[in-house]
């Protein structure tokens, strides 16, 4: 009777300790937004239609909840409309990766306190066993922790990056281009995105300024090496054309804007505008020599320019800056994630396109709002 007695007591504490330890707990969250620069030209009297790419400065106490996300987020587009920036017709676009965090949203502080995202994960996992188990059983891809750990949450990581995105689109009445998230074969029902029990893809949603997502949603067709071991590749007709209030919109994610075949479907359905959603690593590797393509050579790169061009030369070279009349479109810009997400570090800047003239906006090292007038 004593024995069972302690047993039943020890598993009792341990219970609680293990509640108390899975128990999110809020850390301050900075409120700076880091903003070096947000206006670049002079602005009209009047509000008019922009292209705002929206740099953000992030960290990973942005995520503990989506509301903290979407409170900060919120106070880039009050800057844009405050400046004049958000008159009817505006389209913003935020960076790659933008709502794949979410997956630590509500995870225990110790994964906010994290040095690394392998430690961050490690507690998130730590958090929520069973669930991890049933999602690694489901996970065949060759990173198969990174991608149980997107499974398991892939249900709230939906919900969260819709209510973010639609709330700012609602809230500012513009359309949004939301960066992209994680999610296993994800599709838009009934006005509601939810994941499916497929491959993992990189993918983008458009919200509307009423706040209602698009039916269709964009997935990546070149995963880089890190995503290569848990997201899957998409194909070209993964790529559809969206109608805004001011022309036809096509969003490339990140390296598929390096690419041909991505441009192919933006050309065959008349895109006016692109966008594109990117994140670039390690910090400081902007200036650096470029290493060349990492999702394979397309025929008319030259590869002698590996190692000639600095990497921020040959994004104005090879991505949207140099493509961006293949596709017959008239305008288009590149959105970088800027912070110190964990151990990630970050780097890149705003890269606006008109016709064969391109220009790279605001500062390096900190968050931009860049913006670039629809129709010149």
């Amino acid at each position: 009777m004593r024995t069972s007695f302690i047993l039943a007591f020890g598993l009792l504490v341990c219970a609680g300790l293990w509640g108390i330890y899975r128990t999110p707990a809020a850390l301050d969250t900075p409120s700076e937004l880091h903003l070096t620069a947000h206006r670049e030209s002079a602005e009209p009297a009047e509000p008019a239609a922009h292209l705002v790419a929206i740099q953000p400065w992030l960290d990973q106490r942005h995520y503990q909840s989506p509301d903290r996300l979407r409170a900060h987020l919120g106070a880039y587009l009050a800057e844009a409309r405050n400046a004049g920036q958000l008159g009817e017709g505006s389209i913003v676009v935020f960076p790659e990766h933008i709502g794949t965090w979410l997956v630590a949203a509500r995870a225990p502080r110790a994964s906010f306190t994290a040095d690394s995202t392998t430690g961050a994960m490690t507690h998130l996992i730590l958090a929520n066993p069973l669930p991890f188990v049933l999602a690694l059983t489901r996970s065949g891809e060759d990173d198969r922790l990174a991608a149980a750990v997107f499974r398991m949450r892939a249900a709230s990581m939906a919900r969260d990056y819709q209510s973010v995105f639609s709330g700012l689109a609602r809230e500012y009445q513009t359309t949004i281009v939301a960066g992209s998230i994680v999610l296993p074969e994800p599709s838009v029902i009934e006005g509601e995105i939810r994941p499916g029990n497929g491959p993992l893809y990189n993918v983008s949603a458009v919200f509307g300024p009423d706040g209602r997502v698009h039916d269709e949603l964009v997935r990546k067709l070149h995963p880089i090496p890190d995503e290569a071991g848990f997201t899957a590749a998409a194909t070209p007709q993964d790529i559809p054309v969206f109608q805004t209030p001011s022309g036809r919109l096509g969003v490339l994610i990140c390296a598929d804007s390096w690419h041909p075949d991505a441009y192919a479907p933006l050309t065959e359905n008349q895109a006016d505008l692109i966008a594109v959603p990117a994140f670039l690593q390690p910090s400081g590797v902007w200036t650096q020599p470029w290493g060349g393509y990492t999702t394979g050579w397309p025929d008319d790169a030259d590869r002698a320019d590996a190692g000639r061009l600095t990497e921020g030369e040959a994004w104005q070279t090879y991505s949207l800056a140099g493509r961006l009349n293949t596709a017959g479109a008239r305008q288009g810009v590149t959105a970088f994630l800027r912070g110190d997400l964990w151990d990630l570090g970050s780097d890149g800047a705003n890269i606006l396109v008109e016709g064969n003239t391109h220009r790279v906006a605001g500062e390096m090292d900190g968050a931009s709002i860049s913006v670039l007038r629809i129709g010149g």
